[in-house]
């Protein structure tokens, strides 16, 4: 299999491969476990191709501290402590077999990003069948190596990574004889703005790294999810929510139901667009060409009078001599008469 291409399940990503599109519940089930089971039934009526979930516990994240480091001073959670933030946000391990299992019984493939060693071994009990790592995850390369030894697909998000922390990353994982790899570009501000996103890096990545890439997009509405297929992206990752209404830490930078929707119908519509290279008159093309211009008789011919500007013109449509020909035929005489607005044909002239 070509390192530009990965398999998830029976799903192939990669070039000539539909985008794959991932909507990420994380922390907007609100604490309810039947808003998550929602979630998982929406996202598929969505036409998300996974829901993506979060493994961690406010202890595998941080320490509970009221010291300033762990105070978050500006953004979508500004003046949130870190440790009280994550308890807030967190998917409760006991449920994750159950949102598994819905999720299979829904027809959509499950998800998680693992935060530690634990959160690996857990997901690993579950059945997991590929992972996430998150952009904040991505310098963590013991954790990196943890899953990599699993050889299972790995998805990484790279938002803040500079070029060579991606490659420090891609090379452990390789190292464990994993080639299963794609790249997410991101930017890691909730939300993203578009002067942010630089997405001509998707192109520059995938031909860096030799394996797919797609977008983990924090920006709001479809836009830039929609121009990242364009240009190659063959992976989706987006923020799902029921409402923006719900009270959540990602609420805010997340999509409803309807707008996820439309940006998978958007999407669909791009990939059909892009199509391949080719330069054949397509099938409802051909019921144009008729209206393309074509040399017509302008005013009535006599036999043996000589075709002018004046008696002969390049019209629409398209039933006589390519205009090509025109200048040929000025000059030349009539072989018979020839009443206007009839088309020119080659046995007209002399």
């Amino acid at each position: 299999m070509s390192n530009c291409c990965i398999k998830i399940k029976d799903r192939f990503i990669g070039v000539n491969y539909p985008c794959y599109i991932i909507a990420e519940m994380s922390a907007n089930h609100a604490g309810s476990l039947e808003k998550a089971i929602e979630l998982v039934h929406a996202a598929k009526e969505s036409g998300a191709d996974c829901i993506k979930i979060q493994t961690y516990t406010p202890d595998t994240m941080t320490i509970n501290s009221e010291k300033e480091y762990f105070q978050i001073k500006d953004g979508t959670w500004k003046g949130e402590n870190l440790y009280r933030l994550y308890k807030k946000a967190y998917t409760p391990w006991e449920w994750q077999k159950k949102l598994k299992e819905e999720a299979e019984r829904t027809g959509i493939d499950f998800l998680s990003t693992p935060f530690d060693k634990t959160s690996v071994d857990f997901l690993e009990e579950l059945g997991i069948e590929f992972y996430k790592i998150a952009s904040f995850e991505l310098t963590d390369i013991p954790l990196i190596r943890y899953v990599a030894l699993k050889g299972k697909p790995i998805i990484i998000s790279t938002g803040m990574a500079t070029l060579g922390e991606i490659e420090e990353s891609v090379k452990v994982i390789r190292e464990t004889g994993n080639d299963q790899i794609c790249l997410l570009k991101c930017s890691s501000a909730y939300p993203a703005i578009p002067e942010d996103m630089n997405l001509k890096t998707i192109k520059h990545m995938e031909e860096t790294f030799n394996v797919p890439v797609g977008l983990s997009d924090h920006s709001l509405g479809s836009i830039g999810a929609v121009t990242a297929v364009a240009m190659g992206a063959k992976i989706i990752e987006k923020h799902f929510c029921l409402s923006r209404k719900d009270e959540s830490p990602d609420a805010s930078f997340s999509m409803e139901p309807q707008e996820f929707k439309q940006m998978v119908y958007d999407i669909r519509a791009a990939e059909k667009a892009m199509g391949r290279v080719s330069y054949d008159v397509s099938k409802t093309e051909e019921s144009s060409h008729i209206f393309r211009r074509s040399i017509f008789v302008t005013e009535d011919i006599k036999k043996g009078e000589c075709f002018t500007e004046k008696n002969i013109r390049v019209i629409r449509p398209g039933y006589g001599l390519e205009p090509k020909y025109y200048e040929s035929v000025l000059g030349k005489k009539a072989t018979k008469d020839i009443e206007r607005g009839t088309p020119l044909e080659w046995n007209m002239v002399d």
